[in-house]
């Protein structure tokens, strides 16, 4: 039985076979240390990772490819962005819409009695009111930090709007984007944010291990590392400017590789065209799942404003048996449970039926991926309970 996979929103795969074939030639010809010697093989590398910071600068629209910096992955760069920006007494808005890689930081500085959070619903569509966010501003708020696309519902939600009210009231705009990079564009400065959060291994079709932060000019995020960073050793601080402010030691040059060669992909094929052949599928996906009797889908209403994502259950089933099903008697790679966005479940009531079945649909999904999976559905859920 052929994998058909559907959870693209946990980690795209397959990569393009660019990024197989680069990641292997880089490693066996400059597997070494960047920027730490004079010998080629290390300026090699060097000029690689720095082109790969050029690249994804453009692709943000950002203006300094300095302030582009590699970390882990989106969880890594949400936890420097929010550990480094947050003060004492500080305010901050949320939304009931995020990941565990925004609630926990934050929870976790809630529970040192550190800052205060409000968390906003979001409306029966999926999407947070911006006016709702002007409404919250205190005198003491700080910084809105917010998804861009849901990992869960899949609703993009208006960066734009939400931006400009920080900017107008003179507070900090960080968004994680890491459902949405690679997938729609991301333009920190038509969105005025001060720092986004990105991961390398989801649309901009990278390796796990790699992700980063593009952090506006003006914004200098406190220190929360230390290290080595091959430029300047005898000081004993670590460095202020940028990229070493927010690095510490020997990067992940392999995964630095992989973005590299995902980011030519995907300017290849065009994110436009990549994001129109998801959504169509999804789109299918979408209209077949909500004809099956049973069978609930959530903030699928249409596909404007979109990544293809789309989250549902079956009545009389729990999402973990509807997942089981799916992959041990039908061949179907999905996601189920809480997904790690447990207030947004608490929202929509289906944290009670312990979570719901996600599909997630990549570039390398066929209709004939989605016609399988539909049929599977319905016939799960024509079962007796």
């Amino acid at each position: 039985m052929d994998l058909i996979y559907l959870d693209n929103s946990a980690t795209s795969y397959p990569k393009p076979q660019i990024v197989y074939d680069y990641m292997t030639d880089f490693y066996k010809k400059q597997g070494v240390s960047p920027g730490r010697s004079g010998y080629d093989m290390c300026m090699i590398t060097e000029e690689i990772i720095h082109n790969t910071r050029k690249m994804l600068t453009s692709f943000f629209n950002g203006t300094d490819p300095n302030r582009l910096t590699f970390n882990y992955n989106a969880t890594d760069s949400l936890n420097i962005i929010i550990n480094g920006l947050v003060e004492k007494g500080d305010h901050v808005i949320s939304t009931n819409l995020e990941h565990n890689s925004v609630l926990r930081p934050l929870y976790h500085h809630e529970q040192d009695k550190t800052i205060e959070v409000t968390y906003l619903p979001f409306d029966e569509r999926g999407y947070i009111n911006p006016e709702d966010v002007k409404k919250t501003i205190r005198a003491n708020t700080k910084m809105v930090v917010m998804n861009h696309g849901s990992n869960v519902i899949g609703t993009v939600q208006p960066a734009k709007e939400v931006g400009k009210i920080c900017a107008e009231a003179g507070i900090l705009f960080v968004l994680d984007a890491s459902q949405t990079a690679g997938a729609v564009p991301v333009d920190v400065q038509a969105m005025q944010t001060s720092a986004i959060a990105f991961t390398g291994h989801k649309c901009l079709m990278g390796p796990t291990g790699i992700g980063g932060i593009y952090t506006s000019e003006g914004i200098e995020i406190k220190h929360t590392r230390y290290g080595g960073t091959g430029v300047r050793s005898a000081v004993r601080t670590h460095l202020d400017e940028y990229p070493y402010r927010l690095e510490a030691g020997t990067l992940n040059t392999l995964g630095v590789s992989g973005l590299n060669a995902g980011q030519r992909w995907l300017a290849k094929e065009g994110i436009e065209n990549v994001h129109k052949q998801e959504m169509d599928l999804w789109d299918t996906l979408r209209q077949g799942l909500q004809n099956i009797e049973k069978v609930t889908t959530y903030c699928a209403q249409d596909r404007h404003d979109k990544i293809a994502v789309l989250s549902f259950t079956v009545e009389g089933w729990e999402a973990l048996d509807v997942g089981t099903m799916l992959d041990v008697d039908y061949g179907i790679a999905c996601r189920t449970g809480l997904q790690c966005a447990p207030l947004l479940h608490q929202q929509l009531g289906t944290d009670k039926l312990r979570g719901a079945i996600r599909f997630s649909v990549g570039p390398f999904n066929t209709e004939k991926d989605i016609i399988a999976a539909l049929e599977a559905v319905e016939e799960i859920a024509s079962l007796p309970r």
